[in-house]
């Protein structure tokens, strides 16, 4: 029998999704965007309960925490930090998305309005030193993420690839809860490997409820890249299973 994600999808969605304004956004690309992605594997028996019952769990169960800088923007520049617990729709893998702090009021906005980020308002940094990548995140008076990619050595940009995301929204005409599909593109001018390794995930601050217990280091990379946002193509009813839920809202 599939296993599928044990979430109280209501309960959980409580004052942290954000509205997604329509389903009508534009493509945009944010040039030259440094990229920060870290795999850890998780305890099973607890990470279920962070996915919603319309997604399956991977196997083994892990999580992907991904930073990004982005130089140039229409609104700016600014970071994201993204904590995900790694699943699948149907056969596709993706990522779910427990919250995303972003320090640029303005990103924050139109990250939620047109593609229904969980945002909310935090410090991120993203730093390089010669050996290592650390990337940092603070928010209400404290440091709610600290990790680092150790043991850089350069690799090809066609040894990374990237999951979607799927990210819990309220649709603001009918205030339905929805999983929107997020499936950038990414063109690469550099990239890098390592050894991830996490000093600090507040379990608070990324709404985790005490189910996340990190296990073994996976992989990370470290990449610049021309990051295409998409345009919104499905959404997904987070309670039924993806293959029942899913609608398709354009080409």
């Amino acid at each position: 029998m599939p296993r599928f994600g044990t979430m109280k999808v209501k309960p959980w969605a409580e004052g942290i999704v954000s509205e997604i304004r329509d389903y009508k956004t534009e493509s945009i690309t944010l040039p030259k965007a440094q990229i920060l992605n870290l795999t850890l594997e998780v305890d099973e028996n607890k990470s279920d309960n962070l996915l919603p019952p319309a997604m399956h769990p991977s196997i083994p169960s892990y999580i992907i925490i991904n930073i990004m800088h982005c130089p140039e923007s229409p609104w700016g520049k600014f970071s994201i930090a993204e904590v995900r617990i790694a699943g699948r729709t149907v056969v596709r893998p993706r990522g779910f998305v427990l919250r995303s702090f972003v320090d640029n009021p303005e990103a924050r906005r139109e990250l939620a309005a047109r593609w229904g980020f969980p945002v909310a308002e935090g410090e991120v940094e993203l730093e390089t030193r010669h050996d290592r990548v650390q990337g940092r995140v603070r928010a209400g008076g404290r440091t709610v993420l600290d990790c680092e990619l150790i043991d850089r050595d350069f690799i090809s940009g066609a040894d990374i690839q990237y999951i979607a995301n799927m990210q819990m929204a309220r649709s603001k005409p009918d205030g339905k809860l929805v999983l929107v599909q997020f499936d950038p593109e990414f063109t690469f001018s550099k990239a890098e490997r390592g050894k991830p390794r996490v000093n600090i995930l507040d379990a608070e601050a990324w709404k985790t409820g005490g189910n996340l217990e990190i296990h073994n280091p996976i992989s990370s990379s470290f990449a610049t890249a021309d990051v295409k946002m998409p345009v919104v193509r499905y959404v997904v009813d987070p309670e039924l299973p993806a293959f029942q839920g899913t609608t398709k809202v354009a080409a």
